[in-house]
């Protein structure tokens, strides 16, 4: 609990200058069925609610670690990595339209949503850059995290943490999916096994991030387990809901 706010803290070996927090469904103001903490402005909640909640991670935020307003993302299941814009205001008047978000400015904080797809957290070991990304399978597919990861000069000195996304028992995919996969990896058929409806597959997008991240030159992985369907108290999933809020992925970094 963070100035009353619930936020889950990565539990991996950053350097001490690099901050990172999820936040849950917990701690905000929207009804139902955005109940209480949604983040998101494209989801038909009462914008006031939103902009509340965001005046309350941010407070929740600053307790962590000092920062400034975060980076907001238009997210569209794509590969594009922006650098944060250091000018406040243009970062509060602009959403970029990218999947992933990635600074070297310390005190600015890079978020992406999610309600079931994957938020990767990225840091190299001397906590001079961070960035986090947002993986749904057709961005992860797509490359989003070998994208995000090339922001770094040394993949090796790179370490990443999974965090809540939709698990293995609970993501069912078309054979489509599953094709898309392993046409780039045959690796990645290890990721899928057949689910109990002829032509469809149980997939674990934790694997296939790390199978990514590995093939990339990433050995530094922690996280992923946390699965977004089966925790409805702590956690929005748009797989389990349908109409539903967002959960912020946040990562910054002091000097």
């Amino acid at each position: 609990m963070t100035d009353n706010l619930p936020l889950l803290l990565p539990d991996w070996p950053a350097p001490d200058n690099v901050h990172a927090a999820i936040t849950t469904r917990a701690g905000g103001v929207s009804n139902a069925p955005w109940n209480s903490l949604n983040l998101g402005t494209h989801v038909g909640d009462d914008p006031l609610d939103v902009a509340e909640n965001r005046h309350r991670l941010l407070r929740a935020l600053q307790s962590v670690a000092p920062c400034d307003t975060p980076q907001w993302l238009n997210q569209v299941h794509g590969v594009v990595v922006i650098q944060a814009e250091p000018d406040t205001n243009v970062r509060t008047s602009l959403m970029p339209e990218a999947d992933a978000v990635t600074t070297v400015a310390a005190g600015l904080p890079c978020v992406v949503m999610t309600a079931d797809c994957l938020p990767v957290f990225f840091c190299d070991r001397e906590g001079k850059r961070v960035a986090v990304a947002h993986a749904g399978w057709r961005g992860l597919c797509d490359g989003i995290l070998e994208k995000t990861l090339q922001q770094f000069p040394e993949p090796a000195q790179v370490m990443a943490w999974l965090g809540p996304a939709i698990g293995p028992e609970k993501f069912e995919v078309g054979d489509e999916v599953r094709r898309a996969f392993v046409a780039q990896d045959a690796e990645a058929d290890k990721a899928f096994v057949p689910s109990s409806q002829a032509g469809r597959w149980l997939a674990d997008i934790y694997l296939l991030a790390r199978q990514r991240l590995l093939k990339s030159g990433l050995m530094a992985i922690y996280g992923g387990g946390l699965c977004t369907v089966s925790d409805p108290a702590r956690f929005f999933s748009y797989r389990r809901d349908g109409q539903t809020g967002r959960m912020a992925s946040v990562i910054w970094r002091t000097a």
